[in-house]
């Protein structure tokens, strides 16, 4: 019995189900590149370039296996560019007994496979996908009956079942959670490591030219491409993180600094979304880090709470809750995305340096993401959806599976807390205690209020204002609410009408993008 064996581009491992069992001798793998998936929302060149490179060289260690390969490419004659239609070409070009497919990381792809189930005409054999510590079904036992979803909780359940930094059933340090641990500023003049990057080949400039001929007006820039596209690669900025980044990341994690986009973060999530590394195999080595004594212990469980915690967590919310969760709008927010999301022209030097890294690498790391750019979307009340599509499109991790949840529940409250326990609001002095962002910006970070204010300080009371009916009853936003209930109607107002005032009229925020 022969069977067709579709590989999704971001399902680009050797241990994925799709290919467990493969004959090859009868079966042949189907991958394809379609200009659907490059254009349901404008993806920024690069992340084009990442995935398109990495199933190149993908399918060619298949090829050099001995495994036969049906690889479409964008410009290949025919290309019907849907991944449906692909799918349709290969079964009429190969008449294989059977479909085998791993289930997708998005709603609709995971609706196109079942669909595929009704409508092809031979048996689709829908694969769980093992890339993760736990199914989606795991999850839903989990979730079912609990009043409240917090990570913690999900995360010190899969630390138990794991076994990572535990000893004796209880976890090392005798603390679940160092994140308390993980707050420092960057201090003045603290020299950064270099971070191993990996300049094209010949498989990746092609890619790009391709990239750039088709989808040259989509956001970003190529030039300095440099993410790991193999698996080789992929381990080799492994050892970088684990050796050069990983010992101080613990206390660094939620520092920013003008013009250092990486500091000590392990730029490893793209690879881990296209399913070049492991998430065990990432766990692990960071666990034998802390064991062997090259890294502390709030870095080892700091990093490890991202992946086992966070990106387990987050990927359970997803299924659970969709398709209805991408439509969240808990605090009714209307207003559209501002043009300097895309332009990076605003005088905000904050929001001009998390644009500037999202535009040249396709990434920011997640204080970025949260508490700049997120933040000032929450108080902002941009619309969550146009919110969410621009973080699927800009950053080369975004697979939707991990960037609505994040966005929606964590970094705009849409979801009303299913997933966060507060919104996370701040304002500039937040940003000016864990970054360097504040000195020579065009707004003063010291005043509140008035002309020359910042932003994020005219705009988070307002934001409590006008939620306070949705909010005041969280308790880790009591200590606000009682400020504000000492305030004169007549202050509310005028914090009302300034922070109005100054989202009817942008220009006030925009400028030259001088640092872009």
């Amino acid at each position: 019995m022969s069977a067709l064996r579709l590989v999704l581009g971001d399902q680009l491992s050797h241990e994925l189900s799709a290919l467990a069992g493969l004959d090859p001798a009868r079966d042949r793998v189907l991958m394809a590149e379609v200009a659907e998936e490059g254009s349901y929302v404008a993806h920024h060149k690069q992340k084009l370039v990442l995935f398109l490179s990495a199933m190149r060289h993908f399918a060619g260690e298949l090829s050099a296996r001995g495994v036969a390969v049906d690889y479409v490419r964008l410009d290949s004659p025919g290309n019907s560019g849907s991944l449906d239609g692909e799918v349709r070409r290969a079964l009429d070009r190969h008449r294989p007994d059977r479909l085998i497919v791993t289930e997708p990381g998005e709603w609709r792809l995971q609706q196109l496979a079942e669909r595929w189930q009704r409508t092809l005409g031979l048996p689709v054999e829908l694969r769980e996908d093992s890339r993760f510590f736990t199914g989606r079904a795991r999850f839903a036992a989990w979730a079912a009956g609990r009043r409240q979803w917090r990570m913690e909780h999900f995360y010190r359940l899969l630390r138990r079942e794991t076994g990572l930094l535990m000893q004796a059933g209880e976890p090392v340090g005798g603390r679940w959670n160092w994140d308390a641990e993980n707050r420092r500023s960057l201090p003045k003049g603290m020299a950064l490591p270099p971070r191993r990057r990996f300049p094209p080949d010949a498989v990746t400039v092609e890619v790009m030219a391709l990239v750039e001929a088709r989808f040259g007006r989509h956001f970003g820039r190529l030039e300095g491409f440099d993410w790991p596209v193999t698996r080789a690669d992929a381990l080799a900025a492994l050892d970088d993180f684990i050796a050069t980044g990983l010992p101080a990341f613990g206390d660094y994690q939620d520092a920013m600094a003008s013009g250092q986009p990486f500091l000590f973060h392990s730029l490893l999530s793209p690879a881990l979304n296209l399913g070049l590394l492991d998430p065990r195999e990432v766990c692990r080595r960071a666990e034998a880090a802390w064991r062997d004594g090259r890294v502390p212990l709030n870095a080892a469980e700091g990093f490890i709470r991202q992946i086992l915690g966070w990106r387990e967590y987050v990927r359970g919310v997803y299924w659970h809750l969709m398709p209805g969760y991408a439509d969240g709008n808990a605090l009714q927010a209307t207003r559209p995305l501002p043009a300097f999301y895309w332009t990076g022209q605003t005088a905000m030097r904050c929001v001009g340096e998390a644009i500037r890294s999202t535009r040249d690498h396709a990434y920011a790391h997640h204080i970025q993401r949260l508490m700049i750019t997120g933040n000032f979307a929450l108080l902002a009340g941009i619309a969550p959806r146009e919110v969410e599509r621009w973080y699927l499109a800009v950053y080369a991790d975004a697979v939707e599976w991990v960037e609505m949840p994040n966005t929606l529940g964590m970094a705009v409250f849409a979801d009303g807390g299913r997933m966060a326990s507060k919104p996370y609001a701040a304002s500039g002095a937040y940003i000016d205690r864990m970054s360097d962002f504040c000195g020579g910006c065009a707004f003063d970070v010291r005043r509140r209020s008035g002309p020359g204010a910042c932003p994020f300080n005219r705009l988070y009371w307002a934001f409590l204002i006008r939620n306070e009916a949705r909010l005041s009853g969280n308790p880790r936003l009591a200590l606000a609410y009682r400020q504000l209930a000492a305030w004169p109607e007549v202050r509310k107002a005028a914090a009302l009408g300034e922070a109005d005032a100054l989202l009817d009229d942008l220009d006030e925020l925009e400028g030259p993008a001088r640092l872009l």
